[in-house]
């Protein structure tokens, strides 16, 4: 009995998120208008009491519902990572929602349930319990996208989202019944076992790994899949963005641990020629088109596009140095976007959507330690020495070439000097263009929100502070995936 309620407890943060994401709903139910700042200062009370009960987790190890979730290093630190990626978001949030007319709890209540489908799709165990955390995380997306009803581009962004993500969730659901069907089993450390004995020419095993990845595929944005990307990132509302772009690519890397790493480790050498044909179109695809784009939120969703190319060439790599390496860049990207889609909410107003390269015209003149912080945001995107983006870049590059891959990694590093161009030509305009008097508002005052700014700073001094110490991300990365293989 004591060692079940053990292992029960190891449900403890998933429990909680859900049990406060239930009382926001309550709160903003029966305080409504009246206190309007209660849903959010719950939502942030939230994050820190999963962050405190997440950390007295770490070092242990072991499983909860009978094998339904696991607990690992993987699971802490990813969960904490997400705690943060959400947090950022909730601090950015206030002014801008208020702008819109969109300052609801609603919006709280629902990146709450979005952070326990990546929780669950974290320390899913079984096949049944991540694709229940991957449709809880989805259903929450696909209403945040559409939250702003009154915005037909959001409307439409929701609608196309839905259409195209129920479509992949169909493919990875098809890709899981056949693993199952194969194997007998719905856990994951189970299937591991069984594929053991199957040839890896099986065409049942073929088909469904397949449809697997070509799941995981579209949750991360991967090129051939990432049709969507482009659409919702510049139709949602974004702040939204600023979402989709954090915790939920968390959450598909987590898909790649537990149902390719954990699950189907001994058949590598099958989803490795994938993934690598996957990496060359991911590189190719975000790197050319994003130099075409004019609005910088469709800009930074090609630019998503390159980044999962870039992120592949650890996957690729199937060693524990490609994988703590292909994580470590999953995380540096999600500060990076943090910071990037930060810096449009920041500069953004009622009736103005600070989302053109051309609104950043002159900044260094107008704002010039904004423009200061999107330097260090587009020097890191492109992998500018001394940034953190530079040594994530370096680390999935070493990672490929000691794999035996050095071919990938020398088309790698072309296409990232060719990327460097559009995060370049943002900072030529904002420090050697003049200033747009359209933007220049006389009614935009430097500081909206001195709590976003803030957030927006310590993000973006982050990313400098990381590229020039960046061991101790890169240690936490590994003790991450120890466990893995």
């Amino acid at each position: 009995m004591n060692a079940f309620l053990l292992h029960w407890t190891f449900a403890i943060p998933e429990i909680w998120v859900l049990s406060m994401a239930c009382v926001v709903l309550l709160a903003d139910l029966y305080l409504g208008e009246r206190l309007r700042d209660v849903a959010p200062v719950l939502t942030v009370l939230t994050l820190l009491g999963a962050a405190v009960l997440t950390f007295f987790e770490i070092g242990q190890s072991g499983t909860a519902f009978a094998g339904q979730l696991l607990l690992d290093p993987f699971t802490n630190v990813a969960e904490l990572f997400s705690y943060l990626a959400v947090l950022m978001v909730v601090l950015y949030s206030r002014r801008y929602l208020m702008d819109r007319g969109i300052y609801r709890g609603e919006i709280y209540v629902l990146l709450l349930f979005a952070l326990l489908g990546v929780m669950v799709m974290v320390s899913g165990g079984s096949l049944l319990t991540i694709y229940l955390g991957l449709e809880l995380l989805a259903l929450s997306q696909y209403a945040l996208v559409a939250f702003h009803r009154d915005s037909l581009s959001a409307t439409e962004a929701g609608l196309k989202y839905f259409v195209l993500g129920a479509l992949a969730s169909g493919l990875l659901l098809y890709g899981m019944s056949l693993l199952y069907g194969l194997t007998g089993t719905l856990d994951v450390r189970h299937i591991a076992a069984a594929l053991v004995n199957v040839n890896s020419s099986n065409l049942i095993l073929v088909f469904a790994l397949v449809f697997i990845v070509a799941g995981i595929a579209f949750k991360l944005g991967a090129a051939p899949f990432h049709m969507w990307l482009p659409d919702v990132y510049q139709g949602a509302p974004t702040l939204v963005t600023t979402f989709l772009a954090s915790a939920p690519k968390i959450g598909a890397f987590a898909l790649i641990v537990r149902l390719l790493i954990d699950g189907g480790y001994g058949m590598l050498e099958s989803w490795q020629q994938i993934f690598i044909a996957l990496t060359l179109v991911s590189l190719v695809v975000g790197n050319l088109i994003a130099i075409a784009q004019q609005n910088l939120k469709r800009m930074l969703a090609y630019s998503t596009v390159g980044h999962v190319g870039f992120l592949s060439l650890g996957i690729v790599a199937g060693t524990a140095a490609g994988f703590a390496s292909a994580f470590f860049y999953t995380i540096v990207y999600v500060l990076m976007s943090l910071a990037g889609f930060g810096m449009i909410l920041l500069l953004s107003r009622a009736g103005f959507e600070a989302e053109r390269i051309d609104d950043f015209k002159g900044l260094a003149q107008r704002k010039p330690w904004y423009a200061f912080l999107m330097l260090i945001i587009m020097f890191s995107m492109a992998g500018v020495p001394p940034t953190v983006g530079f040594y994530a870049k370096l680390a999935v590059f070493q990672a490929v070439i000691a794999a035996g891959y050095v071919w990938l990694a020398v088309i790698g590093v072309l296409l990232a000097v060719i990327g460097a161009f559009y995060y370049l030509r943002v900072v030529k305009v904002m420090f050697f263009d003049a200033p747009d008097p359209d933007v220049d508002s006389e009614n935009a005052p430097i500081v909206r929100d001195d709590l976003a700014s803030a957030t927006l700073s310590m993000n973006s001094l982050a990313l400098l502070v990381l590229g020039i110490v960046p061991g101790p991300l890169m240690a936490f990365c590994f003790y991450a995936m120890q466990g893995v293989i």
